[in-house]
């Protein structure tokens, strides 16, 4: 393990640790106001790369760090999907 990976490692453990925040927030209220959803889809995207990326530069906390924000941006996702989905369909859309 290096610096630059030590660094980055623990800045994507927060960065996972907080986005659970938008995750729970979403399933409380069961729908979704004033946010796009592409902004998302693009870091859950961008986080998929990374979890490539990161073995290949050696950098294994930078990984796991990764998997902490994949899994709370993909979850988000889904569940956005799901409740504009719904709110749609309720209103005859």
């Amino acid at each position: 393990m290096n610096i630059p990976d030590l660094i980055n490692g623990n800045f994507e453990f927060i960065a996972g640790i907080l986005l659970w925040l938008n995750v729970r927030k979403v399933y409380r209220d069961k729908r979704i106001r004033g946010i796009h959803v592409f902004p998302t889809m693009f870091f859950a995207l961008w986080g998929y790369w990374n979890l490539f990326y990161y073995p290949h530069l050696n950098q294994w906390l930078s990984f796991c760090g990764g998997l902490m924000v994949v899994i709370p941006n993909t979850i988000w996702v889904i569940l956005a999907v799901y409740y504009i989905r719904k709110e749609k369909r309720a209103s005859g859309e």
